[in-house]
């Protein structure tokens, strides 16, 4: 999937771009030299929270359409707000590597007996641009019991894509909640003992204090 942006050419003023009410954005590549660009804060908001990073976006406004992808957002850390987009452009035809997010669907069977604990949230993947996916799929239904688990070598990244990260890497299980509230309590102390033992203590004390 390919979504579009219009971007505007900018003479590298980054202060200019903000007070327009623009962000400051680079786009750059093997073969595409680093351009300043200016893109609608609004309609780039809408495009992250829509493509999120590993899809391929079309700028438009340039001398021609640069194929891209989403390298780097830079956000305000006292106010917020992006400040700051890096676009990499890819290269058609030739592979490249980048991270992709996993989406994580269904309900665990086992999350009656615990709670499902997500460990990784996006894998590194080296494919074409066109086979590249936007996300790629957990299955939770998988996980029946609270020792079940799935790990990166469950992941189907789809046609072309491989997976880089660890194999053996954990991407969600089971913690058994109730086992694990149980073991709290059997190492909790006992305060009932404790209090006696102090009040024992107390009244030695006295008991020296009168002698």
């Amino acid at each position: 999937m390919t979504m579009t942006l219009s971007v505007t050419p900018r003479d590298g003023h980054i202060v200019a771009a903000a007070q327009q009410g623009d962000i400051p954005a680079v786009v750059y590549g093997p073969k595409q030299p680093s351009t300043p660009i200016a893109i609608d804060k609004q309609t780039f908001a809408k495009l992250l929270a829509e493509a999120g990073e590993s899809t391929i976006i079309s700028l438009e406004g340039l001398d021609e359409p640069v194929e891209v992808l989403i390298q780097d957002v830079a956000f305000d850390p006292a106010k917020g707000g992006i400040i700051h987009v890096d676009f990499y452009a890819i290269e058609r035809g030739k592979e490249l590597t980048t991270n992709v997010a996993l989406d994580f669907v269904g309900e665990a069977p086992a999350e009656k007996d615990g709670m499902v604990v997500k460990a990784l949230f996006e894998v590194e993947v080296t494919c074409r641009p066109s086979a590249l996916p936007s996300h790629i799929v957990v299955d939770l239904t998988t996980l029946a019991s609270t020792d079940s688990q799935i790990t990166v070598a469950d992941l189907d990244g789809g046609e072309g894509v491989t997976i880089n990260t660890d194999p053996e890497t954990s991407v969600a299980t089971i913690a058994a909640a109730k086992e694990e509230a149980e073991d709290e309590l059997t190492e909790a102390p006992d305060m009932d003992a404790i209090e006696v033992e102090a009040k024992g203590k107390d009244e030695a004390v006295d008991v020296e204090a009168s002698e």
